[in-house]
């Protein structure tokens, strides 16, 4: 007997849900289709799908994005980096507790007590057929970030396949929903050469027809729901032979319902009533710039030096979408103006090696630069605010208003996306302390409370 299984796949939709209802439509009329065929098929996501720069997923802490997948049928996932280091350990806890679907990371465990009872290192898929599809899941390792708010994450390659040598005689296919990126799914697929298929995402990398690493396939459908993949099999139950065919569709491309605009505007709504909470009250407008110090960066500074006791700052001024408006603030307000899922960090840092930061702080290039990810989610990255830390007329470095001891160590505060290696190297080797679970816009929030209220 032959027998024809299908996967629908999605990643790293980093809550762009533009495309959300079209995409759903395809995807229930395609299963609807199939099933009258007698094919079975099974719907997937690859982690990512929270983002908190939505303020529809920033308002219902995750929930109404699990909602979403509820109500489209989705059969598995694993979570991605912006579900599982975004959310206080509480709130990660009881993200999934309402899901019907299985959620699936093998390397991940709380710190703290009892174990959700969403997770799981695997699962196995029966088709009406009788054939048994094992599923492993695993997300990308970031130990600090996970361990700051009490999870711990493991090296997901070992356990992924220390999970694939417990289920290779119980099952006729094994497939990893693969949080991990690009890299890391080629290395997997070479060393662990009894997965079928690895569904990747983490890096937002586009397999339009999969890639092949030996006998695994690699699976990729970038990023912001731009494309949904469709994974077609074809097992011959007999001879154990297991064909594979991707392909990926294009979201933009599908039809539009007429339903599109109302459930767009819906979920902006019921977000505007649930954070339209009054936060404290600005006596001023505070302007942001992009280019220049403003006096919404110096509010901004004010707060984080305070909160981290740190010697000095730097953060970019692209940060600032939006002016903070004088009089009433509220929760709405202030993720309008820092939407980022940012957190602080502190780094010591020598005199020395302050003063080459500041140098490099000049470089002319950056406030132009227009990027995403490094949780940054603005327009232009901007000026590079520096405050309590310049170099006077003679070149020397003045650290709150005094001459720098190169030898002594300081403490900076700054963006933890500036700590991934990107635009400072030696910011990763440094020691560091996150503040975890607060945004910017949280920190700013605590602050205008003991400043204004």
């Amino acid at each position: 007997m032959r027998e024809k299984i299908h996967f629908f796949h999605t990643n790293d939709l980093h809550s762009h849900f533009e495309f959300w209802m079209r995409t759903q439509n395809y995807i229930h009329a395609q299963r609807t289709l199939l099933a009258a065929q007698g094919e079975p098929s099974f719907l997937i996501d690859i982690g990512d799908h929270i983002d908190r720069s939505h303020i529809y997923t920033e308002a219902m802490k995750g929930k109404g994005n699990v909602r979403m997948l509820n109500e489209a049928k989705y059969d598995v996932v694993t979570i991605g980096n912006n579900e599982g280091i975004t959310f206080a350990h509480e709130d990660l806890m009881a993200l999934y507790e309402h899901a019907t679907f299985e959620v699936v990371v093998a390397n991940l465990q709380s710190m703290e007590g009892q174990q959700p009872a969403w997770l799981k290192p695997y699962t196995i898929l029966t088709t009406k057929y009788g054939t048994k599809i094992g599923v492993v899941g695993a997300t990308a390792q970031f130990e600090v970030f996970y361990r700051s708010l009490k999870w711990q994450v493991t090296e997901p390659r070992i356990a992924i396949i220390q999970i694939v040598e417990q289920l290779k005689e119980q099952v006729d296919i094994i497939i990893c929903l693969s949080h991990l990126g690009k890299t890391e799914d080629e290395l997997l697929a070479e060393e662990c050469t009894d997965i079928d298929v690895i569904f990747g995402s983490h890096t937002h990398h586009l397999f339009e027809t999969g890639k092949y690493i030996g006998d695994v396939l690699l699976t990729g459908c970038g990023k912001f729901g731009q494309y949904v993949g469709h994974l077609t099999m074809d097992f011959d139950h007999q001879t154990k032979k297991l064909v594979k065919q991707e392909k990926v569709v294009e979201c933009a491309l599908l039809p539009s319902p007429k339903e599109e605009p109302n459930f767009l505007q819906d979920l902006m709504n019921e977000a505007q009533q649930k954070l339209d909470q009054p936060a404290f009250t600005a006596p001023k407008t505070y302007n942001k710039e992009w280019f220049h110090y403003s006096q919404l960066s110096d509010l901004f500074a004010e707060a984080i030096l305070q909160y981290t006791g740190a010697d000095c700052a730097m953060f970019n001024a692209g940060i600032f979408l939006e002016n903070l408006e004088k009089g009433y603030v509220s929760a709405y307000d202030l993720h309008r103006i820092l939407p980022h899922p940012i957190n602080l960090c502190t780094i010591e840092l020598t005199g020395t090696e302050l003063k080459e930061i500041y140098v490099q702080s000049m470089n002319e290039e950056w406030p132009q630069l227009q990027f995403k990810g490094l949780g940054f989610r603005g327009i232009v990255f901007g000026k590079l605010l520096t405050y309590h830390f310049e170099l006077n007329a003679q070149r020397e470095l003045v650290i709150n208003g005094e001459v720098a001891d190169l030898q002594h160590t300081y403490k900076l505060v700054t963006l933890d996306l500036f700590t991934f290696g990107y635009f400072f190297p030696s910011f990763k080797y440094a020691k560091k302390h996150y503040y975890l679970p607060l945004f910017l816009r949280d920190i700013l929030k605590l602050h205008g409370q003991n400043k204004f209220n």
